[in-house]
């Protein structure tokens, strides 16, 4: 079988790693990703021209394509993925939306009676960002309605002092039409511990994944901008040291509830579903849906599934999903970003990765936002890699990654933090 992968980071090479040994694998990706090269016929080209993709799948033969990061999702290249004759895992530009607009995600909840939504309002004018913020007692947070990579949210109390610059915040985000749309979306701010569970979906039926916490700020003890992410970890049991079977199985709920409603309203979601929620007092509150893998999460889980990933993608497919086997064992993932991230001046600098030394303590490399040059991987202005690291704990594979780390060198930088029992 035929399969391509698209997309550049990280993600696409955890997803490149699961399929390797089963499939004819081809890549079609902006950046020359080592990690993805050596193992695929790829070539090299703009992920958000759907056109070309669907060109070179077609000339390839390809049967099923994994799309790997939300912008050509959103541009729909499920679609034209589908006018050739390919079958993707990944939803088309409908059934996207519950990532690509926001607007329309809340508004689904409302409609079909989802629970664990949150209290929002949608605005496209300053004045009425302003009489809202003047009578809401609570903090905010303020978010583009449309796609910023993780990195347009705003949280008084975290990034906004007051009210007054969550107006000023909302205002940049209409006026800059940020993130694609005229529009900025303000929610309350929930209080609790963030967690991430990812599902495949057929249309129908739901597989859900190992719960992950990610620490998406830049600095250790949790401090520090928002990136994309910063690392990422999970348990033997699926759960998370904070989160009960209970509030898993809540969670799933919420999720399952969803493609139902996405089906009714849309249609049918094929994909990966990634849910993040916050554990509050309550219960679980859902903060957003992405319409893919996480990244980092992808990493805590995919080095653990025992299904055969091309099994999966073809039960996706074919409408036919059962349950997905992992293995019952913990993992904690730690990006390498270049010194100085997310505002780094060590762009376009060499770096060294000793994959063997990394590969002996049991850990995985998946490259991320590099370039493959003549004389070796070099940095861009984003992370480089993820180093992951399984154990029967938290604590062995946080040791495995951090050991593992050492064996990265240049201007770089890691959260020695991420899994350890002080940060847990």
């Amino acid at each position: 079988m035929n399969v391509l992968v698209v997309g550049t980071g990280a993600r696409e090479h955890a997803i490149c790693e699961s399929l390797k040994d089963d499939v004819k694998l081809f890549a079609y990706m902006n950046n020359k990703n080592p990690g993805i090269a050596r193992i695929t016929d790829y070539k090299q080209g703009d992920e958000g021209d759907i056109k070309k993709v669907a060109e070179f799948a077609a000339e390839k033969n390809i049967d099923i394509a994994v799309i790997g990061p939300e912008a050509p999702l959103g541009k729909g290249i499920v679609d034209e993925l589908e006018k050739v004759g390919v079958s993707s895992v990944g939803p088309n530009i409908n059934a996207a939306k519950i990532e690509t607009d926001k607007s329309f995600m809340r508004n689904l909840f409302e409609e079909y009676k989802i629970p664990g939504s949150l209290t929002y309002k949608v605005f496209d004018n300053y004045q009425d960002i302003s009489d809202f913020l003047d009578d809401y007692e609570k903090d905010v947070v303020v978010k583009p309605v449309g796609l910023t990579g993780g990195k347009g949210v705003k949280i008084v109390g975290d990034h906004l002092k007051d009210n007054n610059e969550a107006k000023a915040y909302g205002k940049e985000v209409i006026d800059s039409k940020m993130g694609g749309f005229p529009q900025v979306i303000i929610e309350e701010r929930l209080v609790g511990e963030e967690f991430t569970i990812q599902a495949f979906s057929d249309g129908d039926h739901l597989a859900a994944m190992p719960a992950a916490q990610d620490h998406p700020h830049a600095f250790e003890g949790n401090q520090g901008p928002i990136t994309g992410g910063m690392g990422s970890y999970s348990d033997s049991n699926g759960l998370l040291p904070f989160l009960s079977k209970k509030d898993y199985d809540y969670a799933v709920s919420i999720m399952e509830k969803t493609i139902k409603a996405i089906k009714n309203k849309a249609s049918p979601y094929k994909g990966i579903l990634y849910g993040q929620f916050m554990l509050c007092e309550d219960g679980p509150r859902l903060i957003e849906y992405n319409a893919r893998f996480g990244d980092p999460e992808v990493m805590n889980v995919l080095p653990l599934i025992k299904t055969p990933m091309i099994d999966v993608c073809e039960s996706i497919v074919d409408g036919n999903l059962k349950n997905v086997e992992f293995e019952t064992k913990a993992s904690v993932c730690k990006y390498i970003v270049p010194a100085g991230y997310p505002e780094t001046k060590y762009a376009d600098e060499l770096i060294k990765v000793d994959e063997e030394k990394i590969n002996a303590l049991g850990a995985k490399v998946f490259y991320a936002a590099v370039k493959q040059k003549d004389d070796g991987v070099y940095t861009t202005s984003s992370r480089a890699l993820g180093i992951v690291g399984t154990g029967d704990t938290i604590e062995s594979s946080e040791k495995i990654a951090e050991d593992a780390c050492k064996f990265v060198s240049g201007n770089v930088y890691h959260r020695r933090d991420i899994g350890t029992d002080k940060l847990l």
